[in-house]
């Protein structure tokens, strides 16, 4: 039997990203596209709970189905192993995204929350992600790494709670170095709220904000992508910071 893939995004049922994913996921198995709608980056692992989900299917053949759903990433993936996967998905992939989503943006980043969900639903996951904002970029250099990496998680398996956020520099393909197991660096956002007027007078806000990564340390994912490599690092789903649980013994 033929591994089930289950794919889903954060860019949309339409981005090309998606698509790349999964022409190269049906290489390996049969695929389930649950994706969201619209645009639903920077939702992270939130979920809809305020309004009923709906879901429209966008094409059906044998080996391969694909749905849109007016919900978030972690929606998407709560939704399809409970109802539009025939059975437990051997491996999630969420992307391919159009832009970074290393160091701090995981923390906002909807691609990884479909792949953080899957994980926390005991199913080996991965996100991967462009350095590119650009829809029409060429995603062509991507497709060695998503395929190596794929092709290494559904014969080994990730260890439980465990997802891997793979970032791939926008670079040509010759540029590219190779892999970097790695660690998040340390990075922030600046963000600021440009305040504005609609043209009732009413006062509204729109966030802006700066990425700051100052000499980013060898072994960090952005000091691999600044570099050539494409960064792998294995994201937990279990928060706790055991070394604080001993520093903080004082408290009992």
């Amino acid at each position: 039997m033929r591994p089930l893939i289950l794919i889903s995004n954060d860019d949309g049922v339409g981005a090309p990203g998606l698509k790349t994913l999964t022409e190269v996921a049906r290489e390996m198995g049969d695929v389930v596209v649950v994706a969201p709608q619209m645009n639903a980056s920077c939702l992270s692992h939130s979920l809809t709970t305020q309004r009923p989900l709906r879901v429209e299917e966008i094409h059906k053949e044998e080996g391969l189905e694909i749905y849109a759903c007016d919900g978030t990433p972690a929606d998407c993936v709560k939704l399809a192993v409970t109802h539009f996967c025939s059975r437990k998905p051997d491996l999630v992939l969420s992307g391919i995204n159009h832009g970074s989503n290393s160091s701090i943006n995981v923390l906002y980043s909807g691609t990884m929350g479909a792949a953080i969900e899957a994980s926390v639903l005991g199913i080996n996951a991965i996100g991967f992600s462009l350095l590119s904002h650009n829809h029409n970029t060429d995603l062509t250099p991507c497709v060695p790494y998503v395929r190596r990496i794929t092709a290494y998680v559904l014969e080994h398996g990730l260890p439980e709670y465990v997802s891997l956020n793979v970032n791939i520099p926008h670079i040509a393909a010759d540029q590219i170095k190779g892999i970097r197991l790695c660690h998040e660096a340390k990075a922030q956002w600046l963000d600021s709220f440009e305040q504005r007027v609609d043209p009732r007078g009413r006062r509204y806000w729109w966030l802006t904000g700066k990425f700051v990564c100052d000499n980013p340390e060898e072994g960090s994912d952005e000091w691999a992508l600044t570099n050539g490599y494409v960064s792998v690092v294995p994201v937990n789903a279990d928060f706790t910071n055991y070394k604080a649980l001993e520093n903080l013994k004082g408290l009992i």
